[in-house]
């Protein structure tokens, strides 16, 4: 079984691919100064690049995990999801509110998704 780790430091890698499955770690914003949409906008453009990096996309992901750090921001975050996520092509997803592991972050989200384009 190959397995290929993207952007891997000491603590955890970007990304593993397995199986035909590319697993993204929690992603966070860059930039943590922006609002609840804005870290989302982020966010899912890393997405979208580190599913390019494992040979894969958006269309591709069949779960999501998306934590808020207040649940009242649903709505915003919703709104540029909704818009990202291919017409048709939802994955199965979760999104709860919890503490996240800095008080700057106010949205967090991991994907799986299968290889190919």
């Amino acid at each position: 079984m190959n397995i290929q780790r993207i952007r891997p430091n000491a603590r955890m890698s970007a990304a593993v691919v397995c199986n035909g499955l590319v697993f993204v770690a929690g992603q966070v914003a860059d930039d943590a100064s922006a609002d609840v949409a804005g870290q989302t906008t982020q966010i899912l453009a890393k997405i979208d690049q580190l599913l390019a990096e494992a040979g894969s996309s958006k269309e591709r992901i069949v779960s999501a995990n998306i934590w808020l750090a207040d649940i009242a921001t649903f709505g915003q975050m919703n709104g540029i999801w909704d818009a990202w996520v291919p017409a048709g092509e939802p994955p199965a997803r979760a999104c709860v509110e919890s503490r996240l592991a800095f008080p700057q972050y106010t949205v967090e989200i991991a994907v799986i998704a299968a290889q190919g384009r």
